[in-house]
C-alpha cells in the first residue's frame, strides 16, 4: 500500500474518532458560532470600529474557528503516542508521514467545515462582504494555509506532551492568542503594551489579510506577512513534529 493510501486510511480513522467525540465537534464547529453570537449581540454595540460590527468581527472569528479545534488534535496525537497505537502502526509498516499527515488533513478539513458554518451564520446576521471571486479564493487560501500551519504546530505540541491532558492544555495559548490581536477590536484601541503586542504577533496580519480580501481590497503589507507567518509556523511545526515523532516512536 502506498503512502497516499495509508494517509487516506489514517484520515478516515481520524474522522471516525472526531465523529464519536461530541465535545470536539462542539469546540470545533459550534463554539465559534456561539462566540460570534456573543460578540455581535452582547458586546458589539460597545465597540467603535467604524463599520457594522459583524463585518469587522467575522474575519477574526474565522481565525478563531481554526484555533478552537486544535485541542482535540493535540489530544488525539498524544493519545496515539502514549497508548501504544503508534507502535502498532510501526509493526504494520504504516509510514510515519501517513500517521501525522492524517491528523493534519483532518484538522484542516474540520476547520473548513467550521468556517463554512460560521460564514453561514454571519450572512444570516447581516454580514455583507465586498469580495470578488478571486478575493474569496484568497480567503480560502489563507484559511487553508493557516489551518496547515496551526495543525502541524499542534501535532508537534501533542507529540511533545507527556499525557493527553497536558496535550490539550498545550494548545490553549493558540486559542487565546487571537483575543490579543485585532480579531475583536482594532489594535490601536488597546492599551499601551497590549497594543504593541497585538500589532506584532502573527495572528494580526493574518486577520487583516482576511479582512482585506473580504472587503475586496487586500493589502500586500498584510498579505505578505500573513503568508510568511503561516509558512514559517508550518515549517517549524513540521520539523518539530517529525523530530519528536522519530525520537518517541
Amino acid at each position: 500500500m502506498s503512502t497516499q493510501s495509508h494517509s487516506i486510511v489514517m484520515l478516515r480513522r481520524d474522522f471516525k474518532h472526531i465523529a464519536r467525540n461530541p465535545t470536539s465537534v462542539f469546540n470545533a464547529v459550534l463554539m465559534p458560532i456561539v462566540m460570534m453570537l456573543m460578540f455581535v449581540y452582547v458586546f458589539g454595540a460597545a465597540f467603535d470600529v467604524g463599520e457594522d460590527y459583524i463585518n469587522y468581527a467575522t474575519p477574526g472569528l474565522m481565525l478563531l474557528a481554526v484555533c478552537y479545534g486544535l485541542s482535540a488534535t493535540a489530544v488525539a496525537v498524544n493519545s496515539d503516542m502514549t497508548k501504544g497505537i503508534i507502535n502498532r502502526f510501526k509493526v504494520m509498516d504504516v509510514p510515519r508521514g501517513a500517521v501525522l499527515s492524517g491528523h493534519v488533513v483532518a484538522s484542516v478539513m474540520t476547520n473548513l467545515l467550521a468556517n463554512a458554518a460560521l460564514l453561514g451564520v454571519a450572512f444570516l446576521l447581516g454580514f455583507s462582504p465586498s469580495a470578488s471571486f478571486l478575493d474569496w479564493l484568497g480567503v480560502v487560501g489563507i484559511i487553508v494555509l493557516l489551518g496547515i500551519a496551526a495543525a502541524w504546530l499542534t501535532v508537534a505540541l501533542g507529540l511533545a506532551a507527556k499525557s493527553p491532558e497536558t496535550a490539550g492544555l498545550a494548545a490553549v495559548p493558540l486559542i487565546m492568542l487571537p483575543f490579543f490581536s485585532s480579531a475583536i477590536v482594532p489594535a490601536d484601541k488597546m492599551g499601551q503594551g497590549v497594543r504593541q503586542f497585538a500589532e506584532y504577533q502573527p495572528f494580526t496580519p493574518i486577520i487583516e489579510s482576511l479582512r482585506g480580501f473580504l472587503n475586496g481590497a487586500p493589502q500586500s503589507s498584510d498579505v505578505i506577512p500573513a503568508l510568511a507567518w503561516c509558512v514559517g509556523i508550518a515549517i517549524v511545526g513540521y520539523l518539530w513534529a517529525s523530530a519528536t515523532f522519530k525520537k518517541r516512536a
